[in-house]
Order: C-alpha cells, then structure tokens, then sequence
C-alpha cells in the first residue's frame, strides 16, 4: 500500500483517504472527487492520490487575482476559454491535474464531445500556471510543470511569490528564470496578455 497524500499539519484527511489503496483507477478517483468535493484531489501517471490542503488566505487572494487577470483577456480575445484551480483535466499520460490557471485554444475545446466536457477532460491546456502556496516544494512543482509540457501544453508559469522568481517552461527550450519581474508576457500564444505581479508579490 502506497500513499502520497499531502496535508497541512492541522488538517485532518478523512479515514477513508488514509486506508486507500492504491494505485487509484480514474473511476475510483472521480468517486472520491464527488464524494468529497470539498477537498481539491489530483491524481498521477501511475495512480498515485495526491491531497491538497485548503489555500491559505493569501496564497487565495494571489490565486484570485491571476484568475481576474486571465479572465479579462480571455473575454476581450475570444479565441480561447480559460479555467480556474477547480477544473481538473486528464492528461495524454493518464495524469489528472488541476492547475491553478489555464486556458484552452476554443478549437480544441469546443472539439471535445458533450461526455467529455462533463468529465476529467481528456485534454492538456495550451497554457498552465503554478502559483507557489506556503506549503508546495519546490521540486515537485518544477516536476509538474515540465509534466505538462511533455504532455501537450506550449507555454507554462511557475510563479513563486516568495522568492519573486517567474519559471517560464516552452516545449523544446530550457526554462527561462524571471527575477522579480514586474509583468510577465503571454506572447505569442496570449497575444497581449501581460499578467501584472504586482498584486501576487503584495503581502497586503
């Protein structure tokens, strides 16, 4: 029996989360997802359940921000349909993540059948964001974002609002490290999408 279940120190896991066996079938998972709802699951290649604790009020208020941001240019540029941390797709190689923003070329989403929409959909997004709570690790999210570009998407953040840095991951290029960049831009996938950090560096 193996697990990977994270959890911050005060937060209880159910029992049944803590006595599962794994690996986790994609039916089994989208039991759990619907039975605790509450909770923000994720699953990888190899059937492995990963927990992930509520976001710390900060880390909630960044995660708003980006979102709003990604929103406004994706309704002013209607080539595409962005998501929020809720929405969880499954991956070519058999991965369920939910990133903590992405976005969708419109061609591709509307080219998924009604079933699949009302699933995991088995897509990856053209474009993924990471934004670093208090209690991700480096290095699993440095993994998780070169996951996505081997499975599909073309362009990737890791933003890391403690250190100010901007990892910015493209398929066949070597990640391109931002120190305490003021904006970063989505060109030429997001034409004139330029996120402002100002509000995701902001402790206020």
């Amino acid at each position: 029996m193996a697990h990977n279940l994270t959890q911050a120190d005060e937060y209880i896991l159910p029992e049944e989360l803590l006595g599962l066996d794994q690996p986790v079938t994609p039916e089994q998972f989208e039991e759990l997802c619907s039975k605790y709802d509450e909770l923000r699951l994720e699953l990888t290649s190899t059937g492995e359940l990963i927990v992930m604790p509520p976001t710390l009020p900060l880390s909630g208020k960044r995660n708003a921000d980006l979102i709003y941001q990604l929103v406004v240019w994706t309704k002013k540029d209607a080539t595409g349909v962005c998501f929020s941390n809720i929405a969880g797709f499954t991956l070519p190689n058999s991965a369920i993540r939910s990133p903590d923003a992405s976005w969708i070329r419109r061609e591709r989403w509307e080219s998924l059948s009604p079933k699949q929409l009302n699933t995991f959909s088995p897509i990856c997004p053209d474009f993924v964001v990471e934004l670093r709570s208090k209690s991700d690790r480096l290095a699993v999210l440095f993994n998780k974002m070169s996951e996505y570009i081997a499975n599909g998407a073309s362009l990737g953040w890791l933003i890391d609002p403690t250190t100010r840095r901007v990892y910015v991951y493209q398929p066949g290029e070597g990640v391109v490290v931002l120190d305490n960049p003021e904006t970063v831009s989505g060109d030429p996938l997001l034409p004139g999408f330029n996120l402002n950090l100002t509000e995701l560096w902001s402790v206020d």
